[in-house]
This record gives structure tokens, C-alpha cells and sequence, in this order.
């Protein structure tokens, strides 16, 4: 991951969930682009996994998104992860594509929010 946080910090696209003593447990990225939100990334220290906190930053995208008049989130992820191609469509994305993009093999989704 090349991801340049603190240039998406500096952007205010980076939400946080933190546990009951202030430390981080986990991020979501997401922004607008073009007609729709691009959920960029959802990340969970590997000691809150299994609490279902990356199942929770996902809707808080998506509310977000609702909130600031868009209806669809859009994301994508490798074609090699395939947890997350489990994860998404349970949480109502739809696979619109795949392809390679920028040397990577990639799984694309969307989710209306009507």
C-alpha cells in the first residue's frame, strides 16, 4: 500500500474508530468522485478484528455519502482478495467489473443508496 495518509488526513478524508482509551482500532477512507463516493480503503488493527468495526466504517461510508446527496458508492479491491469479495456483496455491492487497472488485477463494485 503506497497510500499517502497524511495527505489524506490534510484532505479530511480519513475517519477513525477508536476504542474506549482513545487508541485506534481502525480507518476508512472514502471521498466524492465524480456522480458517486469512492470508498478507497477500511482497515482494522489486526486485535479488534472479528468485532464487526469494518462492517460498521462500511455504512458509515455509506451514510455519509446519503447525507451529502450522492447515491452510489463505488469501490474496488484486488482480484486476489477474496474475503473481501465475500464481504462486499453480503453488504449489498454489486460486482460492475473486471479488470486490470494500473498493473493490477481488480474486482470492481457499486452500492445504490436508494
Amino acid at each position: 500500500m503506497a497510500a499517502d495518509f497524511a495527505a489524506l488526513v490534510a484532505r479530511g478524508v480519513v475517519w477513525v474508530a477508536t476504542g474506549a482509551d482513545g487508541g485506534l482500532l481502525g480507518f476508512v477512507t472514502f471521498w466524492p468522485k465524480g456522480d458517486h463516493v469512492y470508498l478507497d480503503s477500511v482497515a482494522v488493527r489486526p486485535e479488534a478484528a472479528g468485532r464487526g468495526l469494518g462492517k460498521a466504517l462500511i455504512p458509515f461510508c455509506e451514510e455519509r455519502a446519503r447525507a451529502d446527496g450522492f447515491g452510489t458508492v463505488a469501490l474496488y479491491t484486488n482480484a486476489a482478495m477474496t474475503e473481501n469479495q465475500r464481504i462486499y456483496p453480503r453488504l449489498g455491492y454489486v460486482e460492475v467489473d473486471r479488470r486490470e487497472d494500473d498493473g493490477f488485477d481488480r474486482v470492481f463494485y457499486e452500492k445504490r443508496l436508494t
